[in-house]
Order: structure tokens, then C-alpha cells, then sequence
């Protein structure tokens, strides 16, 4: 490897303290930091010790003062109720600033607390960065959480205040937020001191007195607020992972090392310019909604897109093209199953000629592992570069991928390509020793993590130590499996949860699923692992069929079982799949294999807090007792 990455990456890992020192450079402090690295308490290291800065300032008032105020700062695109608005860097920093100036009036100050369950409005990212300008902690909730999965992250997070919309839209659906806030407080133990309800024109909530304030009516009376500096390892925010049973985990951000890293990777890694147009196609419950809807864009001086649709049936497989087009997008990230979605209703790609995408220089995939026949697709549809990459809610940023900002590097399918600056990734055997080059095991990283990764989780430092950390000392235990080829490139195979035991052979389920979905009529797919009396685990296929497809069933499945015992051999023991409608999946995208594997054995399971359609799982019990699974 020649080029901009190796020299970058081997400094990263020789000399963080300097590399890292380099990098806070481009971020505006209030006071420098003193420490870089804090490795007094090891494993718990902590970036930018004695640094002080506010993270909305960074966002927003620098590009003001810069020449920014009136280039777009936010798109907000709504296919399912038909607005459209653009709000400038100086409208953005009004509405914010004002909105700040609310909280504050309502008694939030530092440190505390604010629980925000909103839809994918531009109010939900004025909530978020009024928070980080008067050093409040957010913790936004995906809008449409169940009361349960609400109050038990209002119990954890303990919020002064709560921030929420009097309904989402999904698809052709108003779903109605007040009644289950209300039914959530109801439930918790914690009480909030106030709630604030943005009226949306579909439904108009029923305010408590006393306890709620009607947004707009506040914002408009409220005198804007200044920033105030926090300590770089302050919280910035806390986000509970999905699919959570019981106490939640939250995972804590810190600010200074966040504003750090994402500010690098704009640039060094998806190669986004200031004045650019970046859109992630999530939602700012995710991870990815925090780091690049909201911090990661507005950090770098781009026009971020706030997408209220789906990427079908809002209206068509066309929406996204239409908003690439519409919009002047130079570079889009999302989930491979919307790409997944898109090439089912679509797959010859039609919809795609209406549209000039002609400002559209990448397409970064990341969420759920890409399998090489949805790339194909993307880079034969879209004529750019397709980067799938790695990382997860914890880590907050990428881990892997084709670094577009230093070089771009060659694409090998399967692979999310090279560890970034700061990430020291081996491959570890059940005793800690490594595999060697090409064997699965778990995929870790060396400790320090790098800045803008989670220093801990919230109230429970030891459920950190021992969800993260206790497995491998010395290292953060990812939970996904995998290996790193010859070249350095990393392939995650699967959670560690998804590697199944036939006959004693560890098998991927990942490796699988990439055969499957290179199948010509296959949309996506997934594979769990079954309980075998004789080979202690089986794989079992779900796949779903491209629109179109009507050839019979029992054809394309001996297909595919030959396809896999061809492609990977008779070892994978793979002999059965079922044809279903479709796959039960969080909303971020996840497929829930995990519960589907639960179902099949008949073992206990809980419905996924993050569900996007609970019906689904009901479909694939069916399928399961229909194949002799599932006999409960």
C-alpha cells in the first residue's frame, strides 16, 4: 500500500499523543487542552484532559463568524407530509440559541439531563445542539419507542426535562407521541420537571398544565442563549444501544474527543468538503443520526439533510435518487438493507433514469454487513465508488473502511477494507492469542481506543468494564467476528453471537448469507444457526425474492443450497432454506437474528424494543413450524 493512509495510520498507532494533539487543531477551544492522553486509570483512559469548548459553538456560531451564515446548514426533506425547508447556518443558530434560552428559563443547566423523542424534524437537531450549547446532557429515544422501552431509559438517564413532537408520521401512519410520553412517565419512577411538545399540523396534543410547554409559543418568548464551555471530557450525550431487555445500556460520548474525530473523519475519511451537501439517510436516534445528521456535517461547514421518508414507498424506489438529484448531494451514507430494499422493488434500476446524480461522488454503507451483490448493484447503478464500512454505537465513529479523504484504496468485496487512524484491530482466539491471517476470531482493538469513542457507560462503570473490557485485557471487545487478510483488510463475518458450531467447525454465518445474496433472484437474505441433536447447530436460510420472481419456490432453494455447499462446501452443512415475504429488522436496519435463531429453538425471547414492524416475527414462526421449527 502507497499513498496518504499508511504513513497516517502507522503515525496514529506509534504516536497518538502527537497525532491526536495535531488533529484537536482544527476544533476552536476555549482552553487548549494540557493532557491528550490521560492513562492515569488504566483501562479507563480519557482524551483531552483540561480542555475546555463548546461543541454547538463548533457547529454553529464559528461558521457564522467565518462566512457561513447564509449557506444552507439543514434540508429538511419530507416525502410523507410534502415540506421541504432550508434553514442557513444564521437561521439554524437562532432557532437553537432561542431554544437554548428556553431550557435554561425551565431550570436546565449544566450537566443535567434531557430526554428528546422527536421524529426526523429539523426540531429534533435544535433540540440536541441547544443542549450541548448550555452543557445539558441529551439522550434522544427513537420517536415511537414503546412507553416501557421509554420509561426505562427515564429511570437511567433521570431527565429534567422532556422534548417531544405531538406525533410522527411513518409511511402513511400518524403515530400519535403524547400518549405514550404520558403513558412512560406514568410508568417511570423518575418524574421530568417539564415536558416540551412541538405541535405538529397532523395531530395537536393535549398539554398538562404545569408540567407542559408548548414549543413554539416558548421559543418565540425566549431570549437567546450564549454558549457555555464544558470540559472536554464532559458528557456530551447518552445513547442507549438497541434492541436493550431490561436496565438499558447507555452509551456515554464525551465532547471534546468527539468534536475531534468527526471533524477528522469529514474530511480524512468520507472526503466531504465544507459548502458540500452530506446526507446519512438515518434517523437521529441512531448513532449515526448523532454523528453524521447532526455533529459530524454542521462540524465541517456542509449542508446536513434531515430525510422524514423511507428509501420505498415514499413514494416509490425512487426516493432516493430523487432527493440525490433535488438536493445536489455529493456524497450519501446509509444502511445496505435500504440499498437491499431499493434493488427488490427495483432491480433493473429503471427508476434511476429520470434523475441527474451527477453530483453525487460516493455511497458509504454501513449498519448491517454489505454483501457483494448490493454493492455491484449500487457501483453498476450509480457509476461511484461504493465504500462499505465498520462501526458501532460505541465506537461512534468508523473503525474500517476506504479511507476516500487520504486515498482510495482498491475495493475487495466482503471486506470493510483497512482499520483507520487510531485503530489498532487484531483477530483474538477464545485464549487471547491471535489467529493467524485469514482465520475468524473475535475482532478487538488495542487498547487506548481513540478519541470520540465511549469512556464508559452511563451509572455503570463496572457493566463497561465487564461488557467491554473484561474479556481480553488490554483490548475493546467489538463482538463481532471476523478476520484480516494478508493485505491488512478486515471482514466482519458476524456478530460472535452468529458464529454457529456444526460438527464442531465454527462457521460464519456472514460467509453464508454473501453466497445466498449472490443468487440472481434473491433480495436479501439471513441465516441463524438451529439446534441439530446430532451436529449441535444447523444452518437454516431465510431469503427474500426480487419483485417479479415466479419461478417455484422448491427450484431456487435447491439453487441456493448448491450454490453454498459449491462456494463454501459440504462442512457448512447448509441444506435448508425457507422462502419468506420479508425479514424482521430493527429500524436502524438490523436483521434480528438473534430472536429469529430463539424462535426456531423454541427457547424464551422478548419482542426487540427497536422492532420496525413487530407483525414480521409472527411470519417467521410460521415459516418455522411449517419446516418442523418452532414446535412450542
Amino acid at each position: 500500500m502507497t499513498g496518504a493512509y499508511q504513513p497516517l495510520y502507522a503515525r496514529s498507532l506509534s504516536d497518538p499523543t502527537g497525532f491526536w494533539a495535531e488533529a484537536a487543531a482544527a476544533i476552536a477551544w476555549d482552553v487548549f487542552p494540557g493532557t491528550i492522553l490521560d492513562d492515569s486509570d488504566i483501562p479507563f483512559y480519557r482524551w483531552y484532559r483540561g480542555g475546555r469548548l463548546n461543541i454547538c459553538h463548533n457547529a454553529l456560531d464559528r461558521h457564522v463568524a467565518e462566512g457561513r451564515a447564509d449557506q444552507a446548514a439543514l434540508i429538511y426533506d419530507s416525502p410523507v407530509t410534502g415540506v421541504k425547508q432550508t434553514l442557513t447556518y444564521k437561521g439554524l443558530l437562532d432557532k437553537v440559541a432561542r431554544f437554548a434560552g428556553v431550557l435554561r428559563e425551565i431550570g436546565v443547566e449544566k450537566g443535567d439531563r434531557v430526554i428528546i423523542y422527536m421524529p426526523m424534524i429539523p426540531e429534533a437537531v435544535v433540540g440536541m445542539l441547544a443542549c450541548a450549547r448550555i452543557g445539558a446532557v441529551h439522550s434522544v429515544v427513537f420517536g415511537g419507542f414503546a412507553p416501557h422501552e421509554l420509561a426505562t431509559r427515564i429511570n437511567d438517564a433521570t431527565p429534567k426535562v422532556i422534548l417531544t413532537a405531538s406525533c410522527g408520521v411513518e409511511g402513511s401512519k400518524v403515530l400519535p407521541y403524547k400518549p405514550m410520553l404520558d403513558a412512560a412517565i406514568d410508568q417511570a419512577s423518575h418524574k421530568p420537571t417539564h415536558c416540551v411538545i412541538f405541535q405538529r399540523p397532523q395531530v395537536t396534543a393535549t398539554l398538562m398544565p404545569d408540567r407542559d410547554i408548548d414549543w413554539s409559543a416558548a421559543a418565540d418568548a425566549a431570549e437567546p442563549a450564549a454558549c457555555v464551555p464544558v470540559e472536554a471530557t464532559d458528557p456530551l450525550y447518552i445513547l442507549y444501544t438497541s434492541g436493550t431487555t431490561g436496565q438499558p445500556k447507555g452509551v456515554v460520548r464525551d465532547t471534546g474527543g468527539y468534536a475531534v474525530a468527526l471533524k477528522w473523519t469529514m474530511e480524512h475519511f468520507y472526503g466531504v468538503k465544507p459548502g458540500e451537501v452530506f446526507w446519512a439517510a438515518s434517523d437521529v436516534g441512531w448513532v449515526v443520526g448523532h454523528s453524521y445528521i447532526v455533529y459530524g456535517p454542521l462540524l465541517q461547514g456542509c449542508t446536513t439533510l434531515v430525510y422524514e421518508g423511507k428509501p420505498v414507498g415514499t413514494p416509490d424506489a425512487g426516493a432516493f435518487w430523487r432527493v440525490i438529484a433535488e438536493h445536489q448531494v455529493a456524497v450519501q451514507f446509509t444502511a445496505p438493507t435500504a440499498f437491499r430494499a431499493i434493488k427488490r422493488e427495483n432491480p433493473n434500476g429503471e427508476l434511476l433514469a429520470g434523475y441527474d446524480l451527477t453530483s453525487l461522488r460516493a455511497l458509504f454503507l454501513a449498519g448491517e454487513r454489505s454483501d457483494p451483490d448490493t454493492l455491484n448493484w449500487a457501483e453498476t447503478h450509480l457509476k461511484v465508488p461504493v465504500i462499505d464500512h465498520w462501526w458501532q454505537t460505541e465506537t461512534g465513529w468508523p473503525v474500517a473502511g476506504n479511507p476516500l479523504g487520504l486515498e482510495r484504496m482498491k475495493v475487495k468485496y466482503g471486506s470493510t477494507a483497512v482499520p483507520l487512524p487510531g485503530w489498532d484491530i487484531r483477530v483474538l482466539a477464545p485464549d487471547g492469542s491471535e489467529v493467524k491471517r485469514g482465520d475468524i476470531g473475535a475482532i478487538v482493538a488495542k487498547l487506548p481506543l481513540p478519541p470520540g469513542t465511549l469512556p464508559t457507560l452511563w451509572n455503570a462503570r463496572d457493566r463497561f468494564f465487564k461488557s467491554y473490557l473484561a474479556d481480553f485485557p488490554g483490548y475493546y471487545q467489538t463482538s463481532d467476528a471476523g478476520f484480516i487478510d494478508d493485505e491488512g483488510y478486515i471482514y466482519v463475518m458476524a456478530r460472535t453471537d452468529d458464529i454457529i458450531n456444526v460438527a464442531g467447525h465454527r462457521l460464519s454465518t456472514g460467509a453464508m448469507e454473501e453466497v445466498l445474496s449472490g443468487h440472481p433472484d434473491v433480495a436479501e437474505c439471513a441465516v441463524i444457526g438451529v439446534a441439530d441433536d446430532l451436529k449441535g447447530q444447523l444452518p437454516l436460510g431465510f431469503i427474500v425474492l426480487k419483485r417479479g420472481v415466479d419461478r417455484p419456490y422448491a427450484e431456487i432453494i435447491k439453487e441456493v443450497v448448491k450454490k453454498v455447499r459449491d462456494e463454501i462446501g459440504p462442512v457448512a452443512a447448509f441444506k435448508q432454506a425457507l422462502v419468506v415475504d420479508r425479514l424482521p429488522k430493527t429500524r436502524s436496519g438490523k436483521i434480528l437474528r438473534g430472536t429469529m435463531q430463539k424462535i426456531a429453538d423454541n427457547e424464551p425471547w422478548n419482542m426487540p424494543a427497536t422492532i420496525d414492524d413487530p407483525a414480521i416475527l409472527e411470519e417467521i414462526g410460521d415459516a418455522l413450524k411449517g419446516a418442523g421449527y418452532a414446535k412450542g
